[in-house]
């Protein structure tokens, strides 16, 4: 008959209780932090003014209200508040206070005058304009500048920054007797993406993730950020433009740490990233600690006993005035 060694086997539960409770007071956290993205629409418009709605002069006007505080009178014209730097205006010579009585023999008593003629003038229509510059009246002709610029922005790609640090364009292409069919190829690979290590390249079409279609570039990132962790290994279906192939791609992966350990009064440890902070406690006493280590940034503190204390920085040099 055998005998049992309870103490064994009390040693044994208290060593398997201590490393449970360990484990269960362990968080880890990313070790990088790990940016926001917001994800565009599928379908944007880049520009802030619809072509055809006018054109810009550079100008801020308001009501010409008399200077009398005791008797303020609105009088003709609109007074300039502000000129643009480098605008159709400033080149035309209008300055800040300047008087717009008229603007191609209109009266200009209200600012809706100036956006009046802004909306409904393009730019290749010189609009003359009649300036009253203390007792100086003169006159100038600004041609307006299509609002937004002279050319409309045109979309490069779409981007993923995070997941698989690429970007991508929508290209219809024809495959397997399907013609039109969307995909998203790949125009640009940033250091560090996983795709070179899955040894896909510049000029390589997506066909799908995972086996379902992307149907677009910024499809695709949808997917790869919304569906799918970071350190996820996935499938790109890539088109050569004759066959497809599958090729898995571990996602850009932060890396783990640990960002609290707690173990009752023996040991208690808790960091984060922003900011960059760091305290370690061992034997915590509550009014007081065996050890104690704080660091916040580059600053950095020693306690022992709660007596005697040690803190290191960067020093910064000032310059003394003789």
């Amino acid at each position: 008959m055998r005998k049992f060694n309870h103490k064994a086997s009390v040693k044994c539960c208290l060593i398997v209780t201590l490393s449970m409770s360990m484990i269960a007071c362990i968080n880890y956290e990313p070790a990088v932090l790990i940016p926001a993205i917001t994800l565009s629409a599928e379908d944007i418009s880049l520009r802030s003014d619809q072509p055809g709605s006018g054109v810009d002069f550079g100008l801020d006007v308001s009501l010409n209200e008399s200077d009398s505080l005791a008797n303020v009178e609105i009088l003709p014209g609109i007074r300039v508040r502000s000129v643009s730097n480098n605008s159709v205006a400033d080149s035309a010579g209008i300055r800040v206070g300047d008087i717009i009585l008229s603007i191609d023999g209109i009266a200009s008593n209200n600012p809706d005058i100036l956006l009046a003629a802004q909306e409904n003038t393009d730019a290749d229509t010189e609009l003359k304009f009649r300036v009253r510059r203390n007792t100086t009246v003169f006159e100038t002709g600004l041609t307006g500048r299509l609002r937004g610029g002279n050319s409309a922005p045109i979309e490069l790609f779409r981007i993923d920054p995070l997941a698989s640090r690429a970007a991508y364009q929508t290209q219809l292409i024809n495959i397997a007797g399907r013609s039109g069919m969307a995909a998203a190829r790949i125009v640009e690979i940033y250091p560090k993406s996983p795709l070179l290590v899955a040894e896909i390249g510049i000029d390589d079409i997506v066909v799908a993730l995972n086996e379902v279609e992307v149907n677009s570039a910024q499809g695709l990132v949808n997917d790869l950020n919304q569906n799918k962790a970071l350190g996820e290994s996935v499938i790109f279906s890539i088109f050569d433009g004759e066959t497809i192939s599958n090729k898995t791609v571990k996602l850009w992966d932060p890396g783990r740490r640990i960002s609290r350990l707690s173990l009752g009064p023996v040991l208690q440890y808790n960091s984060s990233l922003s900011p960059k902070r760091s305290n370690l406690n061992i034997l915590d006493f509550w009014l007081f600690s065996l050890y104690e280590y704080n660091q916040i940034e580059e600053e950095k503190s020693h306690s022992l006993f709660g007596i005697f204390n040690f803190i290191s920085d960067y020093g910064e040099l000032t310059e003394e005035q003789n």
